[in-house]
């Protein structure tokens, strides 16, 4: 069959116009190797590979014969190489620049140093230079100590309004009444209702700038903000947390800060 290269179209071998289109046929042959037929202008063929333009092919497939080199005409020597010419170096490019006249005061930025460029040499005018920074101000050291002045920390009693300033060089303050064991830090024993008090009944611990309430085996309890606070447990204290030492809030104190 012959497929029409303009429809693809199969004609019969053989045809030499395309039945469909009209459009003449390419001639075609058969292949001497397997017989099959392609184009009279083929160079190999596409069953078998068979070189079709071997000469003198009888049936095997043709080795391509080794391509010879082209011949190439001998090329003219070339030109013999032109010895460059030593430069002269004249007196004039050797002798230094004169010495600035010692009368003329030339400006610091334009004095030529060894090893410096013209660019090196420039400098930006005084309006586009950067100023320089500000200079950064150190706290004084009495600031601190006063700021740290400043600050307090105390009970305040809401039955009589009495502050307590805590003691800031003590890191356990004991609260409870005068007795043999454990001295206290805020005796309470002034102050109305001090009956329910235990004599070792609270501390309050400090841990840098932190303060916690723990009670220590009170016989009527600690409460903060109307909460009952376990023996032997902590509660980081805030400022306004309502200290109630015994029952029935008849002992109160506010924790603050200022």
């Amino acid at each position: 069959m012959i497929v029409c290269p303009n429809c693809n179209h199969q004609n019969p071998d053989g045809a030499t116009q395309c039945e469909a289109c009209y459009t003449p046929l390419p001639a075609t042959m058969s292949c001497p190797n397997c017989g099959t037929t392609v184009q009279t202008d083929a160079s190999f063929c596409g069953q078998c590979g068979f070189n079709l333009k071997a000469s003198g092919s009888t049936g095997s497939p043709a080795t391509s014969a080794p391509m010879s080199a082209p011949d190439v005409p001998d090329l003219d020597p070339p030109d013999p190489l032109i010895e460059p010419e030593p430069l002269s170096m004249s007196s004039q490019s050797l002798t230094p620049d004169p010495p600035p006249d010692p009368g003329i005061e030339l400006p610091a930025t334009l004095v030529s140093q060894p090893g410096t460029t013209t660019e090196e040499k420039t400098t930006l005018p005084e309006e586009q230079t950067a100023p320089p920074p500000p200079p950064v101000a150190t706290p004084t050291p009495g600031s601190a100590k006063t700021q740290l002045q400043v600050q307090s920390v105390y009970l305040l009693h809401l039955q009589t309004q009495s502050k307590i300033e805590l003691p800031s060089h003590i890191r356990v303050i004991h609260i409870g009444k005068p007795n043999d064991q454990i001295p206290p830090d805020v005796d309470v024993s002034g102050f109305p209702n001090s009956e329910i008090v235990s004599r070792v009944h609270a501390d309050i611990r400090v841990e840098g700038d932190i303060y916690y309430l723990e009670d220590v085996g009170s016989a009527n309890g600690t409460y903060v903000n109307h909460t009952p606070l376990p023996s032997g447990d902590r509660h980081r204290l805030r400022t306004g947390d309502r200290i109630s030492l015994g029952k029935g809030d008849l002992v109160t104190f506010l924790f603050q800060v200022s």
